[in-house]
């Protein structure tokens, strides 16, 4: 993230807002984000200064959409490293979910791009021998690049817990993308999970994504909880 063009003087820094919270690098990504947006509907990844979110960086990272339904990690903060065990760049972010869960990761990824919209995850680990159970929580930020598309994401992956023998992958437990002027609630609510987010009314299915389409069609109905779920706003 690193932009030496720029000056002390046109940095915004979000550190002396930070919670103290467990997952203060979230808020603190995410205000930092909509501070350098002024009011448009999203900065530009040219924006992007590491010294407005020092206090977050080992959980940054910035996403370039390759594919529908595929990002990679252009920059990726040493927590990513953490969890993987490994060098997290170059990675697609499905990587750090669980295979069963890979498939509705991607079109989350597409929604964020295409609609545009943020997306707020809360994700856990399953324990095991030499893996304590983990929970963790992303936010994804859409970015435009220098030619004026959605095809960058500014985010942040927190874990809370041991991570233990690595790599880490994590089940999608619920996410909530909000567009921008609607917010869309999504938990999917496993058996013993917490309520993380406001009542979902009504189910919203996501964009398809062409390559994981088939493994979607060859999934017997029913085996999977719908995870986006539409919730009104009259803000």
């Amino acid at each position: 993230m690193d932009n030496s063009s720029k000056t002390q003087h046109n940095v915004v820094t979000m550190s002396e807002h930070l919670p103290h919270n467990s997952y203060a690098p979230l808020a603190l990504v995410e205000a930092y984000w909509d501070a350098l947006r002024a009011g448009r509907e999203m900065p530009k990844r040219a924006e992007i200064d590491p010294r407005g979110i020092e206090s977050a960086l080992e959980f940054a990272f910035i996403l370039e959409r390759v594919a529908p339904g595929v990002a990679r990690m252009r920059i990726a903060g040493t927590h990513l490293h953490d969890i993987m065990g490994m060098e997290a760049r170059g990675m697609p972010l499905t990587a750090f979910f669980e295979h069963d869960f890979r498939l509705r990761v991607a079109g989350l990824l597409e929604e964020v791009f295409q609609t545009p919209g943020t997306a707020d995850i809360v994700m856990q680990s399953s324990g095991s021998l030499g893996q304590p159970a983990l929970e963790a929580r992303m936010v994804l930020l859409p970015l435009k690049s220098d030619l004026g598309d959605v095809s960058r994401i500014l985010g942040c992956i927190v874990s809370q817990g041991e991570l233990g023998a690595v790599p880490r992958r994590f089940d999608l437990v619920s996410a909530q993308l909000r567009l921008l002027g609607k917010d869309y609630a999504a938990p999917a609510k496993p058996k013993g999970a917490r309520e993380e987010f406001a009542e979902a009314i009504a189910p919203f299915a996501p964009k398809p994504v062409t390559k994981p389409a088939k493994e979607e069609r060859s999934a017997k109905p029913g085996n999977r909880p719908a995870y986006l779920r539409l919730v009104k706003n009259d803000d």
